[in-house]
């Protein structure tokens, strides 16, 4: 599972959003507000039903990664000593992936601000199903178009050739940033819609050498909003 390892104008990629459910996380770093996808049903039931179980509540983001990620969700982060190695906690299920719509196209892209599944490595899960409680949201950085092509290249081949470097995602990347080599392999079931600075804080945070923050951030408590 070490694997996943806000004033943006956010595009096309976050329909019908004001009547999703929401999810607020309280932080020691601030509020986030995470609006959840109705077109991921499992992974939207099963982290409302962790959040209404209070399991979030006290554990760490334990794995930031400056200009790509911050990840939590560990259960044993709950009462972890400091400079402990973190990221193997995990449920006794997986979720089953996510990735495409009745088409066979990209639901969610990693763009800035996406909420996302952490899961095992392809080679002990080649179905890519989610973990059950790791979760991860996504800071990222912008692209040029070239760079954007390269990535396009390799992702195309690691999903079949089903995720492709579209006109919208090369616009999407080169300006709002995200995670785009992600795309097509890890559940993306939210966005967050307030608190995108806090996630910009996070993610700069000074770490050691597990990408665990130095000084403990903590989800307060999860709650659900609307």
């Amino acid at each position: 599972m070490r694997f996943l390892m806000v004033a943006l104008a956010f595009t096309a990629y976050v329909p019908m959003m004001a009547q999703s459910r929401q999810v607020m996380l309280e932080t020691t770093a601030g509020n986030i507000v995470v609006t959840l996808y109705d077109d991921t049903p499992r992974h939207r039931d099963n982290f409302l039903k962790l959040v209404n179980e209070q399991f979030y509540d006290s554990l760490l983001f334990h794995r930031v990664i400056k200009n790509f990620m911050i990840q939590g969700g560990d259960p044993t982060s709950r009462h972890a000593e400091p400079g402990v190695m973190l990221g193997n906690g995990s449920l006794d299920y997986t979720v089953e992936s996510e990735f495409f719509d009745a088409e066979g196209r990209l639901l969610h892209p990693h763009q800035r601000g996406a909420v996302a599944m952490a899961r095992e490595g392809d080679r002990s899960n080649p179905e890519r199903r989610s973990g059950g409680c790791q979760f991860y949201i996504v800071w990222g950085r912008t692209y040029s178009t070239q760079q954007l092509y390269q990535i396009g290249d390799k992702v195309e081949e690691q999903t079949d050739h089903r995720v492709k470097m579209t006109e919208e995602l090369l616009e999407l990347y080169r300006k709002t940033g995200g995670a785009p080599h992600l795309d097509g392999q890890y559940t993306v079931f939210g966005q967050v819609t307030e608190g995108l600075d806090v996630v910009e804080r996070i993610q700069q945070v000074m770490t050691d050498d597990y990408d665990r923050p130095v000084d403990d951030i903590r989800i307060i408590r999860a709650t659900v909003i609307q």
